[in-house]
């Protein structure tokens, strides 16, 4: 895990429970170097004086607020905690509310609470409490130079803090073009309604977040593998023509994308009933127009083969063709009687 990012403790009333915080969760983004395409040399960065141009080195850099046009009050770490002591050293919890209350839009970044020295039974005690009356503490925490909101959290027998934005961090949605539940241009019927839903049942499981991964990242690192091998490490790839955008006018047929998507395999039991219910209301469909069509139409076609099947070889020229209907009226047992007189020809 590593050092504690932060050591404090959790205030709550009277109770104090000393804690360390450590990182939740780790960044897996691709680490891309910038290089110079002349020579692909890797391109650095210096820190320097804006006023002389020359480098500085960390142990020379302090910070500062510019409280007017090029002039600074520098605020060392001392000072920052100086401002407000009890802020910078505690987790100060001042509300429980119901975990539901709070959007994710609101959730930020997550770290793990670790118990301090002598704050096991204090840390236990708080942990068990949140879970036996299902909320979450709303407390305030600073963290370098910023006081976050914060929620804490339990998570199994660990207590997380994942810090919050503020409301006034939240944007407004007043400017984005969002359909209403009244929109015209957005109005849904109940079917379509009854398949987006059989659809998402469908493809309902169970939560398993191990079985999801970057797949880009893979993808990216396995070109970078091809390229090693084929030995174009310095090759830039140049950007090909691109496609004409799609026609804006197409008029979305929602229906047909559902049933198609209901259709496909392996999106589960309820889709696939539905599917087959569907296609045995048209088969029993079929078969019903079958049984109600006249009988002469399959007889008729059936006895215009025969008849042309037992024309003789060589037919006598006085002989007139007999129209298709009388042939189709002929007795059965004459229609038998072609193939033999065909063998004595």
């Amino acid at each position: 895990m590593g050092r504690s990012l932060w050591k404090g403790a959790i205030s709550f009333g009277l109770v104090h429970i000393p804690v360390e915080m450590y990182p939740a969760v780790r960044d897996n983004a691709l680490d891309l170097t910038m290089l110079d395409r002349r020579d692909f040399s890797p391109v650095g960065f210096k820190r320097y004086n804006k006023g002389n141009n020359k480098e500085v080195v960390w142990d020379n850099i302090v910070k500062g607020y510019e409280y007017t046009d090029g002039e600074y009050v520098v605020l060392s770490e001392e000072d920052l905690r100086r401002a407000n002591p009890e802020a910078t050293g505690t987790i100060d919890i001042l509300a429980f509310v119901d975990a539901e209350t709070v959007p994710l839009l609101y959730y930020e970044q997550p770290y793990y609470l670790a118990p301090g020295k002598g704050g096991d039974k204090v840390y236990a005690l708080l942990r068990e409490t949140l879970k036996k009356v299902g909320k979450i503490g709303i407390a305030t925490v600073v963290i370098r130079v910023k006081q976050h909101l914060a929620a804490l959290v339990c998570e199994g027998d660990t207590i997380v803090l994942n810090t919050l934005r503020y409301s006034d961090e939240i944007r407004p949605t007043d400017e984005l073009k969002i359909p209403t539940s009244r929109s015209k241009s957005a109005a849904i019927s109940d079917k379509e309604l009854k398949m987006a839903m059989a659809l998402v049942e469908g493809m309902s499981e169970d939560w398993e977040p191990e079985q999801y991964h970057d797949t880009y990242r893979e993808d990216i690192l396995a070109l970078v593998e091809k390229k090693v091998k084929a030995k174009q490490t310095k090759t830039i790839t140049m950007p090909e023509k691109e496609k004409a955008p799609a026609s804006k006018g197409n008029v979305i047929d929602l229906v047909a994308l559902l049933q198609q998507s209901l259709g496909k395999p392996g999106k589960g039991k309820a889709a696939n009933d539905d599917s087959e219910d569907e296609t045995e209301d048209e088969s029993e469909d079929e078969s019903e127009e079958e049984d109600q069509a006249p009988a002469s139409k399959p007889r008729k076609a059936a006895a215009k083969t025969p008849a042309r099947a037992k024309a003789p070889a060589k037919a006598p020229v006085k002989a007139p063709a007999k129209p298709a209907a009388k042939a189709a009226a002929k007795p059965a047992a004459k229609a038998k009687a072609a193939p033999a007189r065909r063998k004595a020809a």
